[in-house]
């Protein structure tokens, strides 16, 4: 017989004799957000799948395929290796282990679950974790390193870090974030000086640089521009902006006079003639929006 195709198919969560249906509930959406299907319980309180899937929405699936047990032993009987999550210290010497070292070994072994069966995960009841027993019925126990004057957490909080881990080694580390709306090549020096030649007449004409030096300003600009690593369409949209703050102190106050001391805001002819007016390729109205 060959292994099962998703390594997350042959790992079971058992849950023993959960005392609230919220903590079933946060464990299968948590398990539903990381892959993971198979769940067994144990002499829960309560069970319903109604409320569960009330409260943990689109989840029916999980809950549907979920196996009742009266005895732990019995919902570990086919398991080939087991893991205990445990948060009390013990005064036996056990084979501990941390969620992010566990998950490799619990993946590379559930890999080989159609052969030698699955690997299980056991979390204990909310107020009393699980019994020695219990512990010495697994291979491993696990512990989350949490603060010291109050380690304890909440049962659905456990699964879903250790679920977090085994999904980040199984395949998280490989995926990739979603692609941005829209694209565009990053921004020529042609455009960069454009847009920080509209930069500068904007502040002139909110009057930015009546207490600053106008070329200091501007360098810092600059390094801030280079630093962020602007697109085609990043630096047209702030561009535009400035443009349209120039053009808008032009409606409202008039053109701008002559500053003093001859300096003032720097000229379109700075550009080579039918520079100003040029437009970058690929750069739209509709892509600055």
């Amino acid at each position: 017989m060959s292994g099962v195709t998703d390594p997350l198919d042959g790992i079971v969560y058992v849950l023993w004799e959960t005392q609230d249906i919220v903590n079933i509930a946060g464990t299968v959406r948590a398990m539903k957000n990381f892959g993971l299907r198979r769940l067994r319980l144990v002499a829960p309180a309560e069970f319903d799948p109604w409320r569960i899937e009330g409260i943990a929405h689109d989840t029916a699936d999980i809950v549907a395929a979920a196996e009742l047990f009266d005895d732990l032993r019995d919902a570990i009987a086919d398991c080939s290796f087991t893991v205990a999550m445990t948060a009390r210290g013990r005064r036996v010497k056990r084979a501990m282990a941390r969620p992010r070292e566990i998950a490799p070994e619990l993946l590379a072994r559930a890999s080989e679950g159609a052969d030698t069966g699955p690997v299980a995960v056991v979390f204990g009841r909310e107020d009393q974790g699980l019994p020695n027993w219990a512990l010495d019925l697994c291979h491993r126990s696990v512990t989350i390193p949490t603060n010291p004057d109050h380690p304890s957490l909440n049962l659905a909080q456990a699964v879903l870090l250790l679920s977090y881990e085994l999904w980040m080694a199984h395949r998280g580390e490989a995926q990739e974030f979603k692609p941005p709306r829209r694209t565009a090549p990053p921004a020529t020096v042609h455009l960069l000086e454009r847009t920080f030649e509209a930069v500068e007449q904007a502040l002139w004409r909110v009057d930015f640089f009546k207490n600053r030096q106008t070329e200091s300003v501007m360098r810092t600009l600059r390094e801030l521009a280079h630093r962020a690593d602007l697109d085609q369409r990043e630096a047209g949209f702030l561009r535009a902006i400035a443009i349209e703050v120039r053009k808008y102190f032009d409606r409202e106050l008039g053109p701008l006079g002559s500053p003093p001391s001859g300096e003032g805001p720097p000229p379109e002819s700075r550009l080579p003639e039918g520079a100003a007016e040029a437009t970058e390729p690929g750069l739209s109205s509709e892509e600055m929006a």
